[in-house]
């Protein structure tokens, strides 16, 4: 663009920085016709608490006040407190960082998911389900913000290589709601959503969070086969029938029967669940993701890279505390080092491991569609 169409242009963008003041006194965006005029009215807290008394189904969770919190805070004039949960989940750097972490593939190519992308997938399947059925839809959306902050660099490779140092192991759900958002002062409701999503973890307290929990399950089934066909690890064609004959051959075929199946088993029966023929398929999808992609020689060796660089970074900055950047939360400095390697994106991670290590490129974990170095 030529410079003074650059400036022009500018100088535009900066005349518009005080908006359109009106003669009522109230200054508007743009400048043309200020859109039709809206009838006055506040839809408060309060009044919002009400409209979900009235309209959720009965055994949804219903906002009351401030929320249940650890500490106790006052309730918010606007929003409900799981409207200010899902909020804090949004603005917190644990879930921003959440785009430069492994969702499958270490050094996704520009389409593939990352742990972000994963989690609003995760809330628009979760949230279409509890729209559907009458469930606290804020609520739901929260948990699956926040499902997956607990997530280390490398995807689940993070949790085999923090396990030694954690008593009891590490899992990414525990961590997450116990650990990585526990600064927030999140609702009960929220923080057990997000620490039960995991089907080998106990069910959630809420329907909401069992929601959740299946709408993980069947985002990652989807959209991990379409990242894999994508890098042309594998081909749709490989699917088994008793995938393809019941969910299709697409992501968005296999969301929309998921998706059906659980608004239908929960209007119906009143349970979070899944026929057995849906979830039969499921299980099929997740079997051959499994075997095909997850398992796959490459992504083992991937992992194996992942926990190599992820254990040498514990056992440095557990030795050296005085490199965290911020002080140490108690008397135990191997957790604070999990705490702060946990919280790495993939490329910070391995940038320590090359210029505070010296970590040998040749030896960090490989790219789909390139090595690194």
């Amino acid at each position: 663009m030529p410079v003074d169409d650059s400036r022009q242009r500018a100088e535009v963008w900066a005349g518009t920085m005080h908006g359109v003041a009106t003669d009522e006194g109230v200054v508007l965006a743009h400048r043309n016709a200020p859109p039709p005029a809206i009838s006055p009215m506040l839809v408060d807290r309060e009044a919002r608490e009400q409209a979900e008394h009235e309209s959720l189904a009965v055994g949804a969770t219903r906002a009351v006040g401030a929320g249940e919190r650890a500490t106790e805070e006052e309730p918010d004039p606007l929003r409900t407190c799981f409207e200010r949960d899902r909020d804090r989940i949004l603005h917190a750097a644990a879930f921003r960082r959440l785009a430069g972490k492994t969702q499958v593939f270490v050094f996704p190519a520009d389409h593939q998911r990352t742990r972000l992308t994963h989690a609003l997938e995760v809330a628009q399947v979760a949230t279409a389900v509890a729209r559907a059925t009458g469930l606290n839809v804020t609520l739901t959306e929260a948990i699956a913000l926040g499902h997956d902050c607990g997530h280390g660099p490398g995807g689940h490779a993070s949790e085999d290589a923090f396990d030694e140092y954690i008593p009891g192991g590490y899992n990414h759900a525990l961590w997450g709601a116990n650990v990585v958002l526990t600064p927030l002062n999140l609702c009960a409701q929220t923080l057990d959503g997000i620490r039960h999503h995991s089907w080998s973890l106990p069910t959630p307290l809420t329907p909401e969070g069992a929601v959740v929990s299946w709408a993980d399950r069947c985002a990652y089934s989807a959209h991990d086969l379409e990242d894999a066909v994508h890098a042309g690890i594998v081909s749709i064609d490989d699917l088994p029938a008793d995938v393809t004959e019941v969910l299709g051959r697409t992501r968005a075929s296999q969301l929309s029967a998921l998706i059906g199946a659980l608004v239908r088993c929960i209007s119906y029966r009143g349970v979070v669940g899944m026929d057995r023929t849906h979830a039969n398929a499921l299980a099929a999808l997740r079997h051959f993701n499994y075997e095909r992609i997850y398992m796959r020689p490459e992504s083992l060796a991937q992992g194996e890279a992942v926990i190599k660089v992820l254990r040498s970074l514990v056992e440095f900055y557990a030795s050296h505390p005085e490199a965290l950047p911020a002080p140490a939360q108690g008397d135990d400095p191997v957790r604070d080092a999990v705490t702060y390697v946990g919280g790495m994106t993939d490329r910070y991670a391995f940038d320590r491991a090359v210029h505070l290590l010296g970590w040998p490129l040749d030896r960090l974990p490989k790219g789909i569609d390139r090595p690194v170095g």
